[in-house]
């Protein structure tokens, strides 16, 4: 798994029985994200798919939107006082004629694995104007209740790394027949969902109309505004969603569902999308 993972000792204690032995553990590191050689922001993350983070990160700031208005994404050389690469930092070239955020305006932050929205001045600033609509796609989206009460098993399925270390959230992207288009793992939730919108954008898949996405864990603001800034009309999590994101979710037709477990859920919006 590369820097995926990471063995450390732990010290064991099982029914009175001591031992010592090595674990495996999700690995945590921080990535600097420039934007056309500036810095903007620093996350907190699991190492892997680093591009399509810094990628989706993009999206849900609005600043990108099609794959064509991504010049390239290369890690940084030079990155330390010997002038060598951590692979900790990477520069977002945006193409030519895409406007440029004034960095100096706009939140320079921490972002850490549990909040990737630290440091927001207000949650104004995180209303961004999408660039689509909520909407069904080509047809409209009815799903059953047994297609969504099948997908947390499906998420959990993917999750190869959970597998190992236990210490990873997941997000999933579904298809409106229940078939599982991607999947992408980080420490942190809102890494997990930036990591499957930037793949997506890198493909020229956005908008992402018609499509479900399901969340390991809660769904908070963020993971509702990042759903909707790539144009995701289902959001559906295991656990709780915040009420922010309830009425950003109402605000904008998206549908969103909590507690999603064995054969029962909480639908906080849209309903009209799910075949009760």
């Amino acid at each position: 798994m590369g820097r995926v993972t990471a063995r450390r000792r732990v010290v064991r204690v099982r029914d009175g029985a001591v031992n010592t032995r090595p674990d495996t553990l999700v690995a945590e590191e921080p990535l600097e994200i420039r934007l056309n050689g500036k810095p903007l922001a620093i996350t907190m993350r699991t190492p892997g798919d680093d591009f399509d983070l810094a990628a989706g990160f993009l999206v849900s700031e609005g600043v990108l939107g099609r794959a064509d208005e991504l010049a390239n994404i290369v890690y940084c050389a030079g990155a330390t006082a010997d002038g060598g690469n951590t692979y900790n930092v990477v520069d977002v070239r945006l193409a030519p004629g895409v406007p440029v955020p004034d960095i100096a305006l706009e939140r320079n932050v921490y972002t850490t694995s549990s909040c990737g929205l630290c440091g927001k001045a207000s949650l104004d600033a995180v209303r961004t104007t999408a660039r689509w609509p909520v909407t069904d796609g080509p047809a409209p989206l009815r799903l059953a209740p047994e297609l969504l009460f099948a997908l947390p098993d499906r998420l959990r399925e993917a999750q190869r790394v959970f597998d190992r270390t236990g210490g990873l959230h997941a997000a999933a992207l579904f298809s409106p027949d229940g078939e599982l288009l991607d999947v992408r793992e980080d420490v942190g939730r809102h890494n997990a969902v930036d990591k499957l919108v930037g793949a997506a954008l890198r493909q020229g898949l956005l908008p992402l109309a018609g499509n479900v996405l399901m969340v390991s864990g809660r769904a908070s603001f963020e993971l509702a505004q990042k759903a909707v800034m790539a144009g995701i009309p289902v959001l559906a999590a295991v656990s709780a969603p915040s009420s922010l994101a309830v009425d950003l979710a109402a605000e904008t037709g998206m549908t969103l569902i909590g507690f999603l477990r064995g054969t029962s859920m909480n639908i906080y919006a849209g309903e009209q999308r799910v075949a009760l």
